[in-house]
């Protein structure tokens, strides 16, 4: 099945001249794209080029399965479409271990971390988290142990090539079962990501061999029908839960972690902290019914609260007969949650899988993990910028609570969430700490608007202005004033992106 996909996927590349001149075309002329992607070998790395750009744009192409276009009906989330899709791309999440992440907040902070630990360990790991701050390929990474060193990590995303070759896989097999009948449409943008991330840690294709040994995969939505869920999990993780996407998962915490607990399997293992009573007794009820073992991570959480310096968690902790330095990256107390999940995962792993993952090797991936945009500073000529992906009311608390911790907080605010987000309730929990607040709509369809927006500050007393786009918000800004931005991972994606090309310095892991 994959060879001959692979044969036709091909020989439509290289056979049709007409779109490879006009894509070489469109290269040539447009310098941005010159001067981001020098072509040594010529025109070949020309096309090669081109071709992902093209890949994005039709999976762009795919839309938002979140959003419900006038006249549409909303879209349904079923399992079975996702199992017939990889069975003809020959199952690939069958060629490598599992971890699922569910859970409202910190669930990428959670697999990250986790993620880290392993590849310090020796592991070569897949890690598959969603959405993207600037890049798409953002979303699937390998994470393992640099060769010739005791545990530093490499982190790598998809190259541009590999995640080309995984779009045309995936549409070229899925254009076939829908022309058949065997699918009703095509796969959504996050079910055609999922399985390009399965394709690239199953190392089944030629020339993108990426094999991991286990993959720590981000639950996008819910749990229970979201496109990850067709794996058979080594262990299950849930993070903790609150209010969020309530018109798909439902309107109280109880029926949200009912959706969460969608990822146990039975005689599976959880790994989880006590939380909300309502999510605790949701998630209980489902374990108990699948008679899941639980693993409770409070072993792993520090004695001591003030254990946040410059921006980093630092303390010790004594865990399962190991003295473990924690020195994370992840900034904020709610982050000593997550990556207590993470290091209680790892020790389970290490019981259940036989890896060996000693003291050091956490410490060592805890260290050097990678999560950005989560109370993320950037600074440049002695101003910062706190970048925090925050967009619903617990994430707004969190980053409430980290700016209450700074002597000298912030005093200006950019702002835009999507309109499918609480925007009232956001801004009285934010709007308030700041002297002023400059307001941007988020580049989606999804977007809040900008009048309700201005009527949600007003509501609160707080003086707020509308912009018309990041940039000129930027612009906007006191040039001896530091700034917060956060409502949207759009937004933040955004706003970062245009900063570190002006030459400031995230100071995240």
């Amino acid at each position: 099945m994959l060879d001959e996909d692979r044969a036709i996927i091909t020989w439509h590349i290289c056979s049709h001249g007409r779109r490879r001149y006009l894509l070489i075309r469109s290269y040539e002329r447009n310098p941005a794209l010159r001067a981001k992607a020098p072509c040594p070998d010529g025109e070949s790395r020309k096309l090669k080029y081109m071709l992902y750009t093209e890949a994005v744009d039709r999976l762009q192409a795919l839309g938002a399965e979140l959003h419900t276009a006038p006249g549409h009906a909303r879209r349904k989330f079923e399992l079975a479409q996702m199992r017939t899709l990889m069975g003809a791309l020959g199952d690939p999440q069958q060629q490598f271990r599992s971890i699922l992440i569910a859970g409202t907040n910190g669930k990428g902070s959670t697999a990250s971390t986790l993620a880290s630990i392993l590849a310090a360990s020796g592991l070569s790991a897949g890690l598959y988290t969603s959405p993207h701050l600037v890049r798409v390929n953002e979303r699937i990474r390998v994470l393992s142990r640099t060769p010739g060193t005791a545990h530093d990590v490499s982190d790598v995303l998809i190259p541009d090539d590999d995640f080309s070759q995984h779009l045309e896989a995936v549409i070229h097999v899925a254009e076939r079962l829908v022309s058949e009948g065997n699918l009703p449409g095509p796969p959504s943008f996050f079910e055609t990501v999922t399985a390009m991330a399965f394709l690239h840690f199953s190392g089944l294709q030629e020339k993108c061999a990426a094999k991991v040994d286990i993959a720590v995969l981000e639950v996008g939505l819910g749990g229970r029908l979201d496109a990850t869920n067709i794996v058979e999990p080594s262990l299950s993780i849930i993070t903790d839960i609150s209010l969020d996407h309530t018109e798909w998962l439902g309107h109280t915490v109880a029926e949200i972690a009912h959706e969460k607990a969608g990822i146990l399997r039975s005689n599976g293992v959880l790994v989880t902290l006590p939380q909300h009573p309502e999510a605790n007794q949701a998630i209980g009820e489902a374990a108990v019914a699948l008679n899941v073992r639980g693993v409770d991570a409070t072993a792993a959480m520090p004695y001591d609260t003030h254990t946040v310096t410059n921006m980093r968690n630092r303390y010790s902790l004594d865990i399962d007969g190991r003295h473990i330095e924690v020195d994370s990256p992840l900034a904020g107390q709610h982050q000593q949650r997550n990556i207590a999940l993470a290091i209680t995962a790892a020790l389970e792993l290490s019981n259940i899988n036989s890896y060996n993952i000693d003291a050091a090797s956490i410490a060592a991936g805890i260290r050097q993990t990678h999560w950005l945009g989560r109370l993320e500073k950037l600074t440049h000529n002695g101003r910062s910028i706190l970048l925090d992906v925050g967009h619903n009311p617990a994430g707004a608390w969190t980053l409430r609570a980290a700016l209450a911790a700074e002597s000298q907080p912030p005093r200006n605010l950019i702002f835009g969430c999507l309109d499918d987000k609480p925007v009232e309730e956001l801004a009285q929990i934010l709007f308030p700490l700041f002297d002023r607040v400059l307001l941007v709509p988020v580049p989606s369809p999804r977007a809040a608007s900008g009048s309700r927006l201005l009527a949600a500050a007003q509501s609160v007393g707080t003086p707020a202005t509308l912009q018309p786009n990041i940039l000129t918000a930027l612009q906007s800004l006191p040039a001896d004033q530091d700034a917060v931005i956060t409502g949207s991972v759009y937004l933040v994606g955004e706003a970062r992106g245009l900063l570190i090309s002006e030459g400031w310095t995230s100071h995240a892991g």
